[in-house]
């Protein structure tokens, strides 16, 4: 009896990459921002890459305590939908070559949000990484963290509840 071939890993990264792709670019507001996500494993890191816009203070400069805000959510927003669809495609029941910013699952809604500011976001990259604390049917609890410069020095960090939408099967 012959066995089929595991996939190549390439191939694994390559699909895990464009269904990743699929779920950040099919919200406006993220590319508006510039933000992006680096993938390692399951782990995701977002980026939100220095821009002039950003500035809320010139005279400081400082960045914009809503895009920091806007940052943090995004992130803990993405983070969830990504452990909710890399289960799924691990499951083998959601096919990530098939998703598109139109057939993506549903983003889940924010209940509340609640920011930290630790100190003052500077003119420069900026990345957070979210936890996700708890997450049920219908419910789900995020910690999310912003750094720049020291990963050990955080700039503002935030909680959030969101409303999960629902799932198939």
């Amino acid at each position: 009896m012959s066995r089929k071939a595991p996939e190549p890993v390439q191939v694994i990264k390559q699909r895990r990459d464009a269904a990743l792709s699929a779920l950040v670019h099919g919200v406006p507001y993220i590319n508006f921002l510039g933000i992006e996500f680096e993938r390692r494993g399951d782990e995701l890191t977002a980026l939100l890459p220095f821009d002039d816009k950003l500035i809320g203070n010139p005279m400081l400069p400082a960045l914009h305590g809503g895009v920091t805000a806007a940052f943090l959510e995004v992130t803990a927003i993405i983070g969830l939908s990504w452990a909710i669809i890399w289960e799924d495609m691990e499951s083998g029941t959601l096919d990530p070559l098939a998703l598109t910013p139109e057939t993506l699952p549903r983003l889940p809604k924010t209940i509340d949000f609640t920011v930290d500011y630790l100190r003052t976001g500077l003119p420069r990259d900026a990345y957070a990484r979210a936890r996700v604390n708890r997450s049920g049917r219908r419910y789900a609890s995020v910690h999310v963290e912003a750094w720049q410069d020291n990963r050990a020095r955080l700039y503002a960090q935030a909680t959030g509840h969101f409303l999960m939408p629902p799932r198939n099967g």
